[in-house]
């Protein structure tokens, strides 16, 4: 039984000495100051641009939105995302209500800027059981 439990604790050794000795030999990563001040600068590009919600037709008298980044479109949405089907949504009102979340999520630098069914129902633009 010892010479068994000294064999296992001399593996475990020799395992440990070997995943030490091959860390020490690779060199470390520098973090280039200027690098991460570029990051920091270029965190969130849509913080002050330009971004607008259009709300477009869509099947059967709904409607969906367009969001528009300056002048190009971004976001062609004609139907409620995260829902089958191709209807948007039953009022104007309503489709206007997801752009501005969306817009929001945009803003902050949430890409893509997914809509949840729970930020649907906390809107009450959808009513799901």
């Amino acid at each position: 039984m010892k010479n068994k439990t000294r064999i296992i604790l001399s593996i475990i050794s020799i395992i440990s000495i070997c995943f030490l000795c091959g860390s020490c030999n690779s060199p470390a990563k520098k973090t280039n100051t200027t690098e991460v001040a570029q990051v920091v600068e270029q965190e969130n590009p849509y913080k002050d641009a330009e971004i607008k919600a259009v709300i477009i037709p869509s099947e059967d008298d709904t409607f969906g939105y367009d969001i528009y980044l300056y002048d190009a479109v971004l976001i062609h949405q004609p139907s409620r995302p995260g829902l089958s089907g191709n209807l948007g949504f039953a009022t104007a009102e309503d489709a206007m209500k997801v752009a501005e979340l969306v817009i929001k999520k945009i803003r902050n630098n949430e890409m893509p800027p997914t809509v949840t069914l729970q930020e649907l129902k906390e809107l009450k633009v959808i009513y799901i059981l």
